[in-house]
């Protein structure tokens, strides 16, 4: 399936490593122009020359950050990045109580405002072409809160009101707005947790844990031509794992 990329700009958070790598991957390899964005400045060079991108350092955690990258990247593209694809890390685990305002803070920045600045600093380029995607990638939490994780579940729930109401605001402008809510899957952040298809198969009705790939491919299609008539969604690729409808 020629997904009609070849002459499309990326821009993708989080891009050397787990998902967000994967997405970038896929990206380029069919062909967009694309840039990554991460904290490491060595890895994010390497991973770069890997996968065919342009490595950009950058922490996205910081206020204002995320708005200068995209200035910054659409330096490197030659023009506002076609498509955004924003990826961060989890916020800091804890129950309600154990959470302090500044862990409060620090996650909104990361999570909610991150978002916020980007799309904001990548939208007019969009608007004046007539076309764009943008893309969250945020976590099943955000429709099924998981115990012990009271920041990411708050947030990542908002940012899916977000992203639907600012999918209306943009549509006629030829611009898509989706989230993406990966579930258990194989990156070296599952692999630190110990989680792999042996200990979480039981509670996946696939009975296995997902490969970043797997998840890639749907980034790879929504930012494409074919799903110009997708917007507002919020898309689990998760083996089945969520009960909700």
């Amino acid at each position: 399936m020629d997904l009609k990329l070849s002459d499309k700009t990326a821009l993708v958070f989080g891009g050397s490593r787990g998902l967000g790598r994967a997405v970038a991957a896929e990206l380029a390899a069919e062909g967009a122009r694309v840039v990554i964005v991460a904290r490491d400045a060595a890895r994010v060079e390497k991973v770069a020359a890997e996968i065919g991108a342009i490595g950009l350092p950058g922490d996205v955690s910081k206020p204002g950050a995320s708005r200068a990258l995209v200035q910054q990247a659409a330096k490197l593209l030659g023009r506002g990045p076609d498509i955004l694809v924003t990826n961060t890390g989890g916020p800091a685990p804890g129950n309600f109580e154990a959470i302090s305002d500044a862990a409060w803070q620090a996650g909104f920045d990361n999570l909610w405002m991150s978002f916020v600045e980007s799309v904001g600093a990548a939208l007019p380029a969009m608007r004046e072409k007539g076309w764009g995607r943008i893309l969250a990638v945020t976590s099943v939490a955000a429709k099924e809160p998981m115990n012990g994780l009271v920041v990411s579940n708050g947030l990542r729930a908002g940012l899916l009101g977000l992203v639907n109401a600012l999918s209306r605001d943009v549509a006629a402008a030829g611009i898509t707005v989706n989230a993406l809510l990966p579930g258990y899957t194989n990156t070296d952040r599952m692999a630190e947790l110990g989680v792999t298809s042996a200990t979480v198969g039981p509670k996946v009705p696939a009975g296995r844990i997902g490969e970043p790939e797997e998840f890639a491919a749907l980034a790879a299609f929504l930012a494409s031509e074919r799903a110009g008539y997708i917007t507002g969604q919020a898309i689990a690729v998760d083996g089945g794992l969520l009960q909700s409808i």
